[in-house]
Order: C-alpha cells, then sequence, then structure tokens
C-alpha cells in the first residue's frame, strides 16, 4: 500500500454548538465527517482511509460510511488530539502503507487538487504540510489586551490539513512522544519537528476552512449550497388496491385499518412515489426498472429500501436531497394521526433533515376508485441538488 489517509474525527466540537458533535452534523444533508471521507475514498492514488472517532459516536460512523469504499474499521480516539493521531496509525501498522496523510474530519471542503498536491510534496520529502499566507495584521498583545508588539507577516502561514508523511517516521515520532509523556503537540508537523524532521510546505487553499464555531457552519452551509447549484426536480405518482387485511404501511408507518392495500412488496404507496420522484429527477429510470416486480426477493419487501436506494444514488453524485414533498389521497385511513411519524421516517431512510421532508393528505371527494375507497394513491415531489457537471 503506498497512501492511506487518516481521517481524525474524535473530538466532541463543543464550539460548534449545542447537538450533536460537529462532525456528525449536516451540511448540504449530509454530515461533515462523510464529506471528508469522500475526499479520500473517492481519490484515485488513496488506497486506504482510516477513521478516528469516538467510541460512542460508531453507529453513527457505521451509518454514514457503509457505502464507502476503502474504509477501514474506525478506531477509538484518545483525550487529545495527538492521542487520537496516534491510535490511528496504529490501526494502520498491519497495513503498512508508504505514506500517510493526516486530516481533520472538521474539514470536509479540502478538494481533490489540495489532496494532489499533498501527494506530491510528500513523494519528495518526509513531511510536508499545506499553508496559506496570513493576511491580516498581526499583533501581540500582553494579559489586559494592550499592543506589545508588531508581527511581521510576509514570513506567517496559516497550516491547513491533510498533513502529508512517510508513514514510518510519522508513527515513530508518536511512538516517542508517547514513551517521553509528551501529549501537547497540537498538530503532527510540531511533533515531527520536535523529532528532528525537517517539514516543508505546499500551498494550502482558501476554501478549505475549519468547522469550529457556529458562524463556521452558517458560512459552509452557504458555500455547499454555491457548490451544489444543479437543481433539479422529478415526480412521482403510485397507486394501490385494498385488499384484505388489518393494516396498511404508509410513509414507513403501519397503521391499523380494516384492510390492507395490495403489491408486490409492502404497498406502500407514498414511499414508492418518492422514490420515483427522486430518480426521475436523475433520469435513472423508475422503481419497476431497478426492482422489478417479476423478481421474487421483493415480495412483501419493505419499501424503505427503494426510498433508500434511491436517496444513495443522489449521494452518490456527491448531491443532496433539497426537499421531498409527498401527497396521499385516500378516504381513509385518516393521515393526520401519524403525519409526524410519517415525515421522522421518511427523514430516517433518506438520511436528510426532518424540515426537508413534507408530508400531505387529501380525499378524492367520493369520487372515483379512490371516493368509492377501493385503493390509495400518492404523488410525489423530489427537489434535490447536483454539483455542476454531475450525471
Amino acid at each position: 500500500m503506498e497512501f492511506a489517509a487518516l481521517v481524525v474525527a474524535g473530538g466532541g466540537g463543543t464550539r460548534a454548538g449545542a447537538g450533536k458533535p460537529k462532525q456528525l452534523r449536516l451540511i448540504a444533508g449530509v454530515p461533515v465527517l462523510r464529506h471528508s471521507l469522500r475526499l479520500f475514498t473517492d481519490h484515485r492514488e488513496i488506497d486506504a482511509v482510516q477513521a478516528v472517532i469516538r467510541p460512542e459516536d460508531l453507529p453513527d460512523y457505521q451509518a454514514l460510511s457503509a457505502d464507502l469504499p476503502k474504509c477501514l474499521p474506525a478506531a477509538a480516539g484518545g483525550a487529545t488530539r495527538q492521542a487520537s493521531v496516534h491510535a490511528g496509525l496504529e490501526s494502520l501498522v498491519a497495513a503498512a502503507p508508504r505514506f500517510v496523510l493526516v486530516h481533520d474530519a472538521a474539514r470536509p471542503f479540502a478538494g481533490s487538487d489540495l489532496i494532489d498536491r499533498a501527494i506530491a510534496a510528500v513523494r519528495k520529502n518526509a513531511a510536508a504540510i499545506p499553508a496559506i499566507p496570513v493576511t491580516d495584521t498581526i499583533k501581540r498583545v500582553d494579559a489586559s489586551g494592550k499592543i506589545v508588539a508588531n508581527i511581521e507577516r510576509n514570513e506567517l502561514r496559516a497550516v491547513q490539513t491533510p498533513q502529508a508523511f512517510r508513514f514510518d517516521e510519522l508513527l515513530g515520532a508518536h511512538r516517542k512522544a508517547a514513551a517521553e509523556g509528551r501529549s501537547d503537540f497540537t498538530d503532527d508537523a510540531a511533533l515531527m519537528e520536535w523529532a528532528g524532521a525537517t517539514v516543508t510546505t505546499f500551498e494550502g487553499s482558501t476554501q478549505n476552512i475549519k468547522l469550529t464555531t457556529a458562524e463556521d457552519f452558517v458560512r459552509a452551509t452557504a458555500y455547499a449550497a454555491s457548490e451544489l447549484g444543479d437543481v433539479r426536480t422529478g415526480t412521482g405518482y403510485d397507486v394501490h388496491a385494498f385488499t384484505a387485511g388489518d393494516h396498511v404501511t404508509l410513509g414507513g408507518v403501519s397503521i391499523p385499518h380494516q384492510r390492507a392495500l395490495s403489491g408486490h412488496s409492502d404497498a406502500d404507496v407514498l414511499l414508492h412515489a418518492m422514490t420515483d420522484a427522486i430518480l426521475g429527477a436523475i433520469g435513472d429510470g423508475d422503481i419497476g426498472q431497478h426492482f422489478p416486480p417479476s423478481d421474487t426477493q421483493w415480495r412483501g419487501a419493505d419499501s424503505a429500501v427503494f426510498l433508500k436506494f434511491a436517496a444513495e444514488q443522489i449521494r452518490a453524485r456527491g448531491g443532496m436531497i433539497a426537499h421531498l414533498n409527498g401527497t396521499l389521497i385516500c378516504e381513509a385511513p385518516k393521515i393526520g394521526p401519524h403525519r409526524e411519524a410519517m415525515r421522522a421516517r421518511i427523514a430516517e431512510i433518506c438520511g436528510i433533515e426532518l424540515g426537508r421532508v413534507g408530508v400531505q393528505a387529501t380525499t378524492n371527494e367520493g369520487l372515483g376508485f379512490i371516493g368509492r375507497s377501493e385503493g390509495i394513491a400518492a404523488m410525489a415531489v423530489a427537489t434535490i441538488r447536483l454539483p455542476w457537471g454531475a450525471v
């Protein structure tokens, strides 16, 4: 193995505000950590990706990385960033990569060109890190806030990740620091310098922002929206007839009813319409093409499988589901009492925020087959955002 990436996501991210750790919060409908993992799983020269996470975040990590190639089983992080990196390096010993790129999960916009530069730099040097010139005026102040010195900024650089190293040398430096009780290094370049290595820099990226505060997430959301500027819309429609039974499944929720819906799967008319809407937005056929009724493996299947598949096609293209809305048309059962449970289940299946899902209902005013309570119909509209040039 030549190149491995080590993605560090072992912190709590408390400065980013209340809620989940920042690496699990959503940007453009996708967890920050998934954005950062994809930087490397999508890169042609990266052979393996090792994430370092908090043990309590393992279920979230498994869910967000399940379909990503190259990802190794996650390593448990330590009390400090240094300890987390060390743990990740030890997890890579069996793989024995020649080089390792260490990246903070809180930098989801690093870009493939920056990774290219990191790879080129470390092939020439034992240790190389991305850096950008400091453009602000820098001053040194005392404890009271009084300016005591002006700092010449021409020689100053702001350091970023991914930082690139020869694997055995970085591992050796970490082991030496651990043996000597040194745990105060805030980045691997400083640790390598302490161990006696010469660290060089290469051109960083101004878009490679680090998410630390709530304001950073506002900026990141705006940036992601500008990158996902290809907005597309798809529609879906489905209908199922009633048959003998004691419940219906709508929007992924089982609802007691005097009859059931007839269908090859669980006949969830709402999820079927939503699946077609998403697939239609990317021109990828319909539910029958991907899950033909003639295939017995889908008999009685949970329709969540279909909707999840459609949502994964959007993520595979680097896009997001901006909004998904469905309308149920039926005389009974009453949808209102179950609406919020349906929204929550649909959001869970698609991996999007609850606010991006709408569920509505109407009757057919006693008209037609719906008015005669012979079946239920559903319509859906999906709005998705893709990177420019996605297919």
